[in-house]
């Protein structure tokens, strides 16, 4: 069963007067183990496709549907349940707290999830030993340098097991070094955890590294590299040099 799946998936905003046309009838779907970047140049509309797929925004019109479920149905309750459980987000500038260490930012989505302290402390623990931070539990953000706190990024994405994590842009705030680093990171937990990563990039140290690339270009899904990966739609649209989200 696909993780993720767009059939006939249109977005539309309005900016001021204009009507602008983001993804039109795209049909799109993400598999379990997928390692998916979602290229193209700036305003191609990246952050767009990532929002729709993580159902922090809502189609035009079509169906998205997570792990075989409709979600145009759901209320807002029951759309913060299905994030919780079902995604994990990384953020490009990382958005760590800075007064908590990296074990309590880790922690952090896990209050939605009902469990107790000492579970909390004991999974966001096994998320840092993933990332090879256990040693630096204790240390606040401003402790740490950039690899290592978008390290703990990607812990605080792991933490709740989600079916799916989504990047935005995340080698971009990053030396080559700790880009590399986590390439190798995310491959690593892609390759012997099977989690599904899909992520918005045009950073061609992580283009070299993927399984698969979606490329929006001139206002189109203008190429998916797996084959029957489920893109047969037109799609998104250029606009300026800004992009729309």
């Amino acid at each position: 069963m696909n993780l993720v799946e767009f059939e006939s998936v249109t977005k539309r905003y309005r900016l001021g007067e204009v009507e602008v046309t983001a993804l039109d009838s795209v049909d799109f779907a993400v598999r379990r183990g997928d390692f998916v970047a979602i290229t193209g140049p700036s305003g191609s509309g990246k952050t767009t496709m990532l929002n729709l797929i993580g159902c922090l925004d809502s189609p035009t019109s079509g169906e998205i549907r997570v792990a075989g479920q409709p979600v145009s149905g759901l209320d807002d309750h029951a759309l913060d349940q299905l994030r919780s459980r079902s995604y994990g987000i990384i953020f490009q500038n990382f958005n760590l707290v800075p007064v908590l260490t990296a074990l309590e930012n880790v922690m952090l989505p896990l209050y939605l999830h009902g469990l107790s302290k000492d579970e909390r402390q004991h999974r966001a623990s096994a998320a840092l030993a993933a990332v090879s931070l256990t040693r630096f539990a204790d240390f606040r953000p401003d402790q740490m340098s950039g690899g290592q706190r978008q390290r703990v990024a990607v812990a605080r994405a792991l933490v709740t097991e989600p079916k799916l994590i989504l990047a935005d842009e995340p080698t971009a705030s990053l030396d080559t070094a700790s880009a590399l680093s986590l390439v190798d990171l995310m491959k690593e937990l892609n390759t012997e955890r099977r989690v599904t990563f899909v992520f918005s990039t045009h950073d061609q140290r992580l283009l070299q590294h993927v399984s698969r690339v979606v490329e929006l270009r001139d206002g189109q899904l203008s190429g998916d590299d797996a084959p029957g990966a489920g893109v047969t739609g037109a799609a998104l649209v250029q606009t300026g040099d800004s992009e729309v989200a």
